[in-house]
């Protein structure tokens, strides 16, 4: 199973390689277990309010058109709900006091939504940032042992859930 995550993860740099709109993330628990999001680059006009025009408020949202795709080669646990080794798409819904986080067992990277694959729903905790962000951000960070924290920022909020390995 961890050579499919290794070969996962190399192709997924193949195609960051050619295709400078994306990049991948990692948070390495120890060694050779580990999370790695891949995701699109998106930006916002900060002159604009972000939720409305520039992200849907309240609808489920695939930046830049795409799922971020989460590959995990240990298992974890986010929201109370284990995750085994393997592929996931997720999908945020923006709001403006509060981000949800999806977690579905499709690895369909087309942007289409099927809320029937959703593995689990998880509000993030947000706040605003101390500068705004033109371009969307995300990063693994850890916060504890066998916890990292995924950040989502982007205009002036900063929305992060944690992955506890398990």
């Amino acid at each position: 199973m961890r050579s499919y995550f290794v070969l996962a993860v190399l192709l997924t740099g193949a195609v960051v390689a050619q295709d400078t709109a994306s990049s991948t993330v990692t948070c390495d628990f120890d060694s050779g277990r580990q999370l790695a999001a891949e995701y699109q680059h998106i930006s916002v006009n900060l002159k604009k309010p972000l939720l409305g025009p520039q992200i849907p408020s309240g609808k489920v949202w695939a930046p830049g058109g795409k799922p971020i795709t989460l590959f995990a080669n240990t298992p974890v646990e986010i929201g109370g709900k284990q995750l085994t080794v393997g592929a996931y798409t997720v999908f945020v819904i923006p709001s403006p006091k509060l981000w949800t986080l999806i977690i579905s067992r499709s690895t369909d990277t087309s942007g289409k939504y099927d809320e029937s694959m959703d593995l689990v729903r998880v509000p993030m905790e947000s706040g605003e940032l101390p500068s705004p962000e033109a371009q969307l951000n995300v990063a693994f960070a850890h916060v504890a042992p066998n916890q990292c924290s995924l950040r989502l920022e982007v205009a002036t909020v900063g929305s992060d859930v944690v992955f506890t390995r398990k």
